[in-house]
C-alpha cells in the first residue's frame, strides 16, 4: 500500500473542504444579502427600551428641563393584513393619498445599501421592522385612534418622551434635541432611526450622560411573529436606566430677569460665582423660548424662522461674540504694571488729551483715581512702561520683548484661548503677540506707538463676554479663578475635576487690593464713571467701558463684583449700540442683576423702569 499517496490525497481533500467552506462563508456573509437580512430579522426578537433623558435642575432645585410623555404610532408592514387605506385615512383624519405618501416617505427615508461585490443596490427598509408612522402624538391624539387600531394589524402605539421647559428661558444654555441622521446611527449603535440627540448647549455637551442606558427585552414569538412571552422568563433582560440629573449652578430666576432687562436690545449678561466658577446666568439677547424647538414638527416650523431672523436669536453671543473690551481692560494693564514694578499705587500721570481723547477730569495722582476716572492718557503711560522697559537698546526689539511678556500675563488671566467651559460654541478671542504684529507690519517694524490702542482695550484685543465676566471673578478672588462652568453635579458625583482646580495668574495677590479700591471708587465715589450701579448696603466694585463701533453707536460695557468682601457674584454686561457709554446702560443693568441675586428684590424701581423701556436701533 502506498501510504505517501494516500497521505497527499487526504491533505488535498482537507484543503479542498477548507476552501469550499471559506468560500461558502464569504458568500453568505458578503455576497448573499438574504443572510444579512435574516440576521437582522433574528435581531428584531430583542426589543430595545429607550429611557427618558436626565432632567436638569437649577442651583435652587427648580426643574428647568423636564420630560413629557408623547406617543408614536408605529407600523410593521409585514404584520399588515387586508389593509384598508381609505378607512385608515378616515381614522387619522387624512386623505388616502397622504397615507400612501407617508408609506413612501418611510421607505425612502431609510435609504439604500450598495453591495460592492455584486454591484446591486437594495433598500435598507425592512418589512419586518417597526417604523414610526406618526411621531410625537399627544395623549389626546393617540387616545382618539388607539381603540380602533385592532382593526389595522401592524399598527400599535409606542410610549416615548420629549423635552419640556417649565421656564421659557435659558435657550442658549440648555440647547435642543433633534432626530439623528444616518451617519450618527452608523457611528454609534446606541441610536436607532427616529431617536433624538442633543444638538446644542448642555443637551449636546452632556449627551452621553443625559441619554442614559438602554434596556433590552428578549421575546419569544409565535409562528405568526406575535410576541407570546419573555425569553427565559426575563432572565437575560436588562433594565433601562434614565440619565442622571444634572444640577446646574444657574439661577433660573436671575436668568429670567436678565432676559427681561435685555428685551429690545442686543447684548449679553454673564454672571459667575467667583468662589466656585459656577455660571449663575448667561443671557444672550435676543433670545427665544426653548419650547419652540421641541419635537420634529416644532423644529420644522420654527427653526427656519429663527435662522432667518436678522437679530440672530440662535447665536450664543456670550460665548462666541468677540468684542474689544474697552476700558475694562485697563484693570489688567494696571495689575501687570504693578507686578512688573513699572508703577506703584501712588504713581500719577497727567491727563494729556493731546495723546488721546479723555473725559473732563483732573489728572489722576494715583492708580485708584485713574481707575475711577478711566483716564486714557494715564493707561497709555502705564502700558508704555510695560512694553518699553529698556531691556533692549533697539526700541523695536525692546517692544518685542515687552509685548511677549505682556501676552504671557494676559494668557494667565485666561485670555486669548477658549475657556474649557462645559458647553459648545466657544470662541477664543484674541490677545496679540509679537508674531501677530510681525505678520502685519514686519519684524522690528512696530513699537508701542504703533499698537498703543491695546492700552485701553481697543485695536486688536478681542474678548468674549464670558472672558469679561471671568476677569471680574479673578479680580474678586484676588488672583485666581476656577474655569467657568454650568454643572454643579452629575447625579451625586459633583462637578468634573477640571472645575475644582484653581488657576492662578502671574500677578501676586498683594497687587489686587489697590485695583479693587479703584473699582469701588468707580461706583461709590463722586466722579466715578459707574455710579449708576450703586446699591444701598452693598458695596459694588466695577469698571465701565465704552467700545468704539464702526457700524453704529458705541457699545456699553461694565464688569463688576459684589460684595467687596467675600464676593458672591461677578458680572459682565455688554449692550450693543447703546450710545452713552458703559456708565449709562451697562452699569445700571449690572446693578439690578446684583441686587436681584443678592436680595431677591429690586428697590431701584426707577432705574429698572429706565432699563426696561430702553430700546436700541441697529444697522444691518
Amino acid at each position: 500500500m502506498n501510504f505517501d499517496s494516500r497521505k497527499y490525497v487526504l491533505i488535498t481533500l482537507f484543503i479542498l473542504v477548507g476552501i469550499i467552506y471559506t468560500l461558502r462563508i464569504f458568500y453568505m456573509q458578503v455576497i448573499d444579502d438574504s443572510w444579512h437580512l435574516r440576521a437582522q430579522e433574528i435581531a428584531e426578537k430583542r426589543k430595545e427600551i429607550t429611557p427618558p433623558r436626565g432632567v436638569l435642575f437649577d442651583r435652587n432645585g427648580k426643574k428647568i428641563v423636564a420630560n413629557r410623555t408623547y406617543y408614536n404610532l408605529m407600523m410593521v408592514e409585514d404584520d399588515m393584513k387586508n389593509f384598508d387605506t381609505v378607512a385608515f385615512a378616515e381614522l387619522l383624519g387624512w386623505q388616502a393619498w397622504q397615507v400612501k405618501k407617508r408609506f413612501r416617505d418611510v421607505r425612502e427615508g431609510e435609504g439604500t445599501y450598495y453591495n460592492k461585490h455584486t454591484g446591486k443596490r437594495t433598500s435598507n427598509y425592512q418589512k419586518i421592522r417597526a417604523y414610526p408612522f406618526i411621531k410625537e402624538m399627544t395623549l389626546e391624539e393617540i387616545a382618539r385612534i388607539a381603540p380602533h387600531l385592532e382593526n389595522f394589524p401592524g399598527f400599535y402605539e409606542e410610549v416615548t418622551s420629549m423635552r419640556s421647559y417649565p421656564f421659557a428661558n435659558g435657550a442658549n444654555i440648555v440647547g435642543y434635541l433633534s432626530e439623528v441622521n444616518r451617519e450618527e446611527v452608523e457611528e454609534d449603535h446606541f441610536y436607532k432611526p427616529g431617536n433624538n440627540i442633543g444638538r446644542a448647549g448642555l443637551e449636546r455637551f452632556y449627551e452621553s450622560e443625559l441619554r442614559g442606558r438602554k434596556g433590552i427585552k428578549y421575546i419569544v414569538t409565535s409562528a405568526l411573529n406575535n410576541a407570546i412571552e419573555s425569553y427565559a422568563g426575563g432572565k437575560y433582560d436588562t433594565s433601562a436606566l434614565q440619565g442622571p440629573p444634572l444640577k446646574l449652578g444657574v439661577d433660573i430666576i436671575l436668568q429670567a430677569y436678565g432676559e427681561k432687562l435685555l428685551q429690545g436690545k442686543r447684548g449679553c449678561i454673564v454672571a459667575i460665582e467667583p468662589s466656585t466658577g459656577e455660571i449663575l446666568s448667561l443671557v444672550s439677547a435676543p433670545s427665544y423660548d426653548p419650547n419652540l424647538l421641541i419635537g420634529k414638527r416644532n423644529i420644522s416650523s420654527n427653526y427656519p424662522k429663527l435662522v432667518l431672523d436678522q437679530s440672530k436669536p440662535l447665536y450664543p453671543r456670550p460665548l462666541a461674540a468677540e468684542y474689544p473690551p474697552g476700558s475694562t481692560f485697563k484693570l489688567l494693564n494696571s495689575l501687570i504694571g504693578l507686578q512688573e514694578g513699572v508703577i506703584t499705587p501712588e504713581s500719577g500721570f497727567p491727563c494729556n488729551k493731546s495723546m488721546v481723547g479723555c473725559h473732563d477730569h483732573t489728572s489722576a495722582g494715583n492708580l485708584a483715581d485713574a481707575i475711577k476716572h478711566s483716564c486714557n492718557p494715564y493707561f497709555y503711560a502705564v502700558t508704555r512702561r510695560i512694553l518699553q522697559q529698556g531691556k533692549k537698546k533697539n526700541i523695536y526689539a525692546d517692544a518685542e520683548v515687552g509685548l511677549g511678556l505682556w501676552a504671557k500675563y494676559m494668557h494667565s488671566f485666561g485670555l486669548g484661548s477658549k475657556l474649557e467651559t462645559d458647553i459648545t460654541g466657544l470662541r477664543s478671542g484674541l490677545i496679540p503677540d509679537p508674531a501677530y504684529y510681525d505678520k502685519w507690519y514686519g519684524h522690528h517694524r512696530w513699537a508701542f506707538s504703533t499698537i498703543r490702542s491695546i492700552s485701553i482695550g481697543q485695536g486688536e484685543v478681542m474678548l468674549t463676554p464670558l472672558h469679561l465676566a471671568n476677569i471680574a471673578a479673578l479680580i474678586a478672588n484676588r488672583g485666581w479663578y476656577i474655569t467657568p462652568h454650568f454643572v454643579k453635579s452629575i447625579g451625586k458625583s459633583g462637578p468634573d475635576s477640571l472645575y475644582r482646580k484653581k488657576h492662578f495668574t502671574m500677578v501676586d495677590r498683594k497687587h489686587y487690593g489697590i485695583v479693587i479700591e479703584g473699582m469701588r471708587r468707580v461706583v461709590h465715589v463722586s466722579g466715578g464713571t459707574g455710579k449708576r450701579a450703586k446699591l444701598k448696603d452693598i458695596i459694588v466694585c466695577g469698571k465701565t467701558g465704552t467700545v468704539q463701533n464702526p457700524h453704529g453707536e458705541d457699545h456699553s460695557v461694565f464688569i463688576a463684583f459684589a460684595p467687596m468682601y467675600q464676593p458672591k457674584i461677578a458680572i459682565a454686561v455688554f449692550i450693543e449700540n447703546a450710545k452713552g457709554g458703559g456708565g449709562l446702560w451697562a452699569a445700571p443693568t449690572a446693578g439690578l442683576m446684583i441686587e436681584k441675586y443678592l436680595t431677591r428684590k429690586i428697590t431701584e424701581k426707577e432705574r429698572e423702569k429706565t432699563i426696561l423701556e430702553a430700546k436700541f436701533t441697529y444697522r444691518e
